[in-house]
């Protein structure tokens, strides 16, 4: 049987990924939270509008390897980080971090839930901890819906999902004023 060749032993940056694949591994994405590691610069790495994850100008093409990256994505302050243990790295966001492909209606008025698909394969039930929202672009008037997926990373609704969800309003009277909205 041929010798193997001596394992070298993993950079930080590699040992910090390794933890952070393992904790994805597990249910649920690793408690980003509660980690403060020191801030070691920005990436070029940048998440586009469409949910385009670019890696030095170039489209990252292993969905692995994105699900990976938004599983230790991490919001403060208004900035985006990608963390581990070990270390902390900016990225550019364009809009929302994620994009909301897909969504299932379940149940009839206010028992309905609309649980949404993110394009990295989160799942996020609308409800008071994931509000839906929309903001109007001030120049086009043109909305764009939002869902909370977690810790203030939201995902922009796609269009044919917004158009779907349109169909399933309601208009209700509150407080002797009209207004158009979804339960779940």
């Amino acid at each position: 049987m041929p010798e193997s060749a001596p394992e070298s032993a993993p950079a930080p940056a590699a040992d910090g990924l390794a933890s952070a694949a393992r904790a994805a591994s597990r249910k649920g994405p690793p408690p980003v939270h509660l980690w403060n590691p020191p801030f070691c610069g920005d990436l070029d790495m940048r998440i586009a509008r469409d949910g385009t994850w670019f890696y030095l100008g170039t489209p990252i093409g292993r969905p692995a390897l994105v699900r990976l990256f938004s599983s230790i994505l991490k919001r403060e302050e208004g900035r985006f980080y990608l963390v581990t243990p070990v270390e902390k790295v900016g990225i550019t966001v364009d809009d929302a971090p994620f994009v909301a492909v897909d969504f299932t209606a379940e149940g009839e008025g206010r028992a309905q839930l609309l649980t949404f698909l993110t394009q990295v394969e989160d799942s996020v039930t609308a409800g008071p901890d994931h509000p839906i929202r929309v903001e109007r672009d001030p120049a086009t008037g043109e909305p764009s819906p939002y869902v909370m997926v977690r810790r203030g990373l939201e995902a922009l609704i796609d269009r044919k999902s917004f158009y779907r969800l349109a169909e399933l309003g309601t208009e209700e009277t509150v407080d002797g004023v009209a207004q158009f909205g979804l339960w779940s």
